[in-house]
């Protein structure tokens, strides 16, 4: 058929091509933005709910840390540095409220913008944002922070940046990035990323992991004083200059906030019994009940508080290296996982006080649920019904022994897998059929005691049945070299989860990034399965869909036996001075060491 094309048409042509034109963005600048709908916070809203605005200011508090550190910059791959600078003294366009999972509100940036399918977001910042020094935050530093982070800064940031098609600045204050792919949380993502200072890299090397440079960062503290490996000082900024915003009245209350190092936590305990530390984190339930009546504790000097939270359970116990045989075949991960007499072990170290991790997100509405798959999560697995790791759809659930130290049914379990795998024991040693010896070695921190105590029980249940163990007790500097290159066969492992788990779940047991050097895909998961269900994650439009990609993903992870995971903590633990305060409103992410103490003050 043939067009014709009459003058009116192309009249009216004309006028639409003006009208969009004319027309304005797709979005509006909004002062938040959600995974899902709209924030729960409006316009102009005062404070966050959990802060407390009429918190006094001033006070000092010592925290501890173990081991030691090399460097003061926290975005790094090379060297270790105090944890606690990236969350103090540095800043994004975009800060959170602890009570609200997927969402976020403008910080360094006044308002956000993005498109309907989040193909781009725009931020415009705050004229009065500024560095520690003084110096406005311009585009050209949000541009260069996105750039250097993205291709020289530590792997966490480096999948992001393959997702940006473009980085512009479309105003005096304004920037917008455009990404290549559909992923609905790149725009919260984005709104993440720590800010610093273009001008303060311009002759010096960003890479080089020294204790000469400290970036220059937006935070409420800048460091004041430090000693290689011994202490850090973070100082509040009296002309801070977000003092005033609404995400941080009531927040950062502290004049200074000093970190200490310890060799170990046997040895910061005793630092904190002694009065030396204002606060301390216990993870361990046995310990909790039974540990704190020195006197400072009896006399009500020192305060146990409480602090529940709604978090997932992330996962917390000790990693299998799949890189390396024999621990690439299921069966054998499957047998050390019965090997390790967990009900034992948790009555021995917590007087059985606290409950095991059962899955990625357990404890949390995104957990996969018991039994078989059903609805939206079976569609999404049965597809992959054959490469699926064994009771993916049926429900995988962690063995348990009777509690007894011999843990003989689940041993003779052990036996008959590695066994079936090719192993048997051949005077008193387990060999393969072509001779070789079943081989492990543990790689543990030498600062942690509670992992070695751990590790000191299992390590008889792997010897009897044959397996040769070797543990090595690393400083942090080795330890940290020996993970980023995938030394090891076992080794601990935590990954903290939250209720709005997104692109981090690529760089945790994406394919991607198992062979990625300092990759945090410490198993060496390679699963087409898990990279498809994390993009089920990330482009799922309603909390219904992402719920069952996420139910689904936890479903191959835990079935997949990469980890032997150990209890989980339902509920923070923190001993502190009596003057330290904080909130009556606790958020669903109460005990995170972000939230203290970054709400918290100082009280007599």
């Amino acid at each position: 058929m043939t067009s014709v094309c009459f003058p009116l048409q192309g009249a009216i042509r004309a006028a639409l091509a003006v009208v969009f034109l004319a027309a304005p963005a797709f979005g509006e600048p909004a002062h938040g933005i959600a995974m899902y709908g709209d924030p729960a916070l409006p316009p102009g809203f005062a404070a966050l709910p959990h802060a407390n605005p009429d918190a006094p200011k001033g006070g000092r508090i010592v925290t501890g840390n173990t081991g030691g550190f090399d460097s003061l910059n926290p975005f790094l791959r090379k060297g270790t540095s105090p944890w606690q600078l990236r969350f103090f003294s540095y800043e994004s366009l975009m800060g959170r409220n602890w009570d609200e999972p997927f969402a976020l509100y403008g910080l360094l940036a006044e308002t956000v913008e993005t498109a309907p399918d989040r193909s781009w977001v725009e931020f415009t910042l705050r004229p009065e944002a500024r560095f520690s020094d003084g110096s406005p935050v311009t585009v050209e530093d949000v541009i260069w922070s996105y750039e250097t982070l993205g291709t020289l800064g530590h792997p966490r940031y480096l999948s992001f940046w393959t997702q940006v098609d473009r980085i512009e600045a479309t105003g005096p204050r304004s920037v917008r990035l455009t990404f290549n792919t559909d992923n609905r949380e790149l725009a919260l993502i984005a709104g993440m990323r720590p800010i610093l200072q273009k001008a303060q890299w311009s002759d010096r090397d960003f890479t080089a992991a020294t204790l000469n440079d400290i970036p220059i960062g937006t935070g409420p503290y800048v460091v004041s004083d430090f000693e290689a490996g011994r202490h850090v000082t973070l100082t509040r900024n009296p002309a801070y200059w977000g003092r005033d915003l609404p995400l941080r009245r009531g927040t950062h209350n502290f004049d200074e906030i000093r970190v200490d190092f310890y060799g170990d936590g046997d040895v910061l305990f005793e630092a904190f019994k002694a009065g030396a530390l204002s606060y301390m984190r216990e993870f361990n339930a046995e310990a909790w009940a039974n540990r704190y009546g020195f006197p400072d504790a009896l006399s009500g000097n020192v305060v146990k508080s409480e602090i529940p939270h709604q978090k997932p359970s992330g996962m917390t116990g000790f990693v299998m290296n799949a890189r390396r045989a024999p621990l690439d075949d299921i069966r054998v991960r499957d047998a050390l996982i019965h090997t390790f007499n967990f009900e034992f072990i948790n009555d021995t170290l917590t007087g059985a006080r606290q409950p095991r991790i059962t899955s990625y997100f357990s404890g949390s509405q995104l957990a996969m649920q018991p039994g078989d798959a059903t609805g939206r999560v079976a569609e999404l697995l049965t597809p992959f019904a054959d490469d699926l790791p064994p009771d993916t759809l049926s429900g995988y659930t962690l063995p348990a022994s009777d509690g007894s130290a011999r843990n003989r049914k689940n041993l003779r379990r052990a036996m008959k897998l590695l066994k079936d795998a090719g192993w048997d024991v051949v005077d008193g040693q387990l060999q393969h059929a072509q001779g070789d010896p079943f081989t492990l070695d543990i790689l543990l921190r030498q600062s942690d005691t509670q992992d070695k105590a751990i590790i000191d029980i299992y390590r008889k249940s792997l010897e009897r049945l044959g397996i040769t163990v070797t543990v090595t007790l690393t400083d942090n500097a080795q330890y940290t070299q020996r993970v980023s290159n995938f030394d090891f066969d076992l080794t601990d492992f935590r990954r903290a989860l939250s209720l709005s788990p997104g692109n981090e779940q690529h760089l945790y047991w994406g394919s991607d990034a198992a062979d990625q050097p300092g990759s945090r895909n410490l198993m060496g998961l390679k699963s087409p399965v898990v990279d498809r269900l994390i993009d089920a994650m990330l482009t799922a439009e309603t909390q219904e869909e992402f719920t069952a990609a996420t139910r689904a993903l936890d479903r191959v992870l835990t079935a997949g036996r990469h980890v032997i995971p150990i209890w989980t903590y339902a509920v923070g633990r923190i001993a502190h001075r009596k003057e330290l305060r904080y909130p009556d409103t606790l958020p669903i992410y109460g005990d995170g060491a972000e939230w203290m103490p970054a709400f918290w003050w100082y009280q007599e």
